[in-house]
């Protein structure tokens, strides 16, 4: 892998992040990097399960949706896992 193969999933899995706390229910309270870094994992998560099951010249985009469902369900899992001062 290049460098900027490694860049571009680090900004895809960004945006994979963003938008998963988007779709993901209810209120997050957690910081803007641990949603990063879930997008990320997401990417890499979803690359590896569906990835090696298809071929395409173009856009992928089943891997991009399962990417999209893994980032919302990550985010929903840090959310709960992650300590917030809130809570009591």
């Amino acid at each position: 892998m290049t460098v900027a193969g490694i860049l571009t999933a680090i900004v895809i899995g960004a945006v994979l992040g963003v938008l998963g706390r988007l779709l993901a229910p209810g209120e997050q309270h957690i910081p803007i990097w641990l949603t990063v870094v879930v997008g990320i994992v997401a990417a890499l998560v979803g690359t590896a399960v569906v990835g090696s099951l298809r071929d395409t010249d173009g856009i992928d985009w089943v891997e991009l949706v399962v990417q999209l469902v893994l980032a919302a369900v990550g985010v929903v899992i840090a959310a709960r896992l992650y300590p917030s001062r809130a809570r009591t």
